[in-house]
């Protein structure tokens, strides 16, 4: 039996911010870090699998999940700011060193936290998470319009992003094989969004974006000149980052360990044991190079 997840509450500077733990305190630490619109919930999978390895522990962003979601007015949703709660979020739980797992949203908040602390970092595990401008797929061009023109795009991008079709849509995908997919996943996903202010918080968040954008030249420098021990894990048939992805990291970190899975945007819905068994096995040969 592998131990049980605690789900947990840290005060981050006054800050409620949620999480899940799960495996021995010391343990090597995989800290995972979520996608939109999802929560820690997305890595229970891999927390009942491998925690009897390592230390998972899985936050909640501010704005997400049971963890605390100010107005806009008081707090500010850009990927700055939320990089800096995780950032203590791991001083608070005294978190020297972790393995990172980005999916998603993880992406821009772990990139930010590697270069801002890359001692801290041991390895990156990037599960459909961009740091190409390549890898935005044709969804996207409502969504540039949006970052160009916000009040003329503002509407649409809400339904382009929020609404329950796309939040289906995210899931599935490309997917031939859509019965493998709880429906669940979305219509909890979407419950979430529907809370008081979730709409203006999202939105606010994801106008931010686009300095995501513009900092993957950086973020592509830093990988380029520090070399970090890197799996990229990609499902097949995600319909907003495109498959070129994968090989984009490579020319970035030539020894990247790339594995595309016959999954979609979020792997672990379909493919959980496949990803747990990937990230225990470079983690063993990571180790063994320390």
């Amino acid at each position: 039996m592998n131990p049980p997840t605690a789900y947990r509450t840290a005060d981050v500077d006054g800050l409620p911010i949620f999480y899940r733990e799960a495996g021995d305190p010391g343990a090597p630490v995989i800290l995972l870090l979520h996608g939109l619109p999802s929560s820690s919930r997305m890595y229970q999978p891999l927390l009942d699998r491998l925690s009897d390895r390592y230390r998972l522990v899985a936050p909640d962003y501010p704005g997400f999940g049971h963890s605390a979601a100010p107005d806009p007015s008081a707090f500010a949703y850009t990927f700055d700011h939320i990089a800096e709660v995780i950032t203590r979020f791991t001083e608070v739980l005294a978190l020297p060193r972790y393995n990172l797992f980005m999916q998603d949203y993880g992406g821009p908040v772990g990139f930010r936290m590697a270069m801002a602390h890359p001692k801290r970092v041991q390895s990156l595990i990037v599960q459909n998470a961009v740091a190409h401008d390549t890898g935005l797929g044709e969804i996207w061009a409502t969504r540039r319009a949006f970052w160009a023109d916000r009040a003329a795009h503002e509407a649409a991008l809400r339904e382009n992003l929020l609404s329950l079709e796309t939040t289906r849509r995210r899931h599935i995908g490309s997917d031939p094989n859509i019965e493998r997919y709880d429906p669940d996943l979305w219509t909890d996903e979407f419950a979430f969004l529907r809370r008081p202010g979730q709409t203006d918080i999202q939105t606010e968040l994801f106008y931010d974006y686009r300095n995501n954008v513009a900092a993957y030249p950086r973020w592509q420098r830093w990988m380029q000149e520090n070399k970090p021990r890197l799996l990229v894990l990609w499902g097949r048939y995600d319909p907003s980052f495109d498959i070129s992805e994968p090989e984009a990291y490579r020319r970035d970190v030539p020894y990247a360990e790339v594995q595309i899975l016959d999954a979609g945007h979020f792997a672990l819905d379909t493919s959980p044991d496949e990803v747990a068994d990937l990230v225990h096995d470079f983690l063993q040969r990571q180790n063994s190079h320390f």
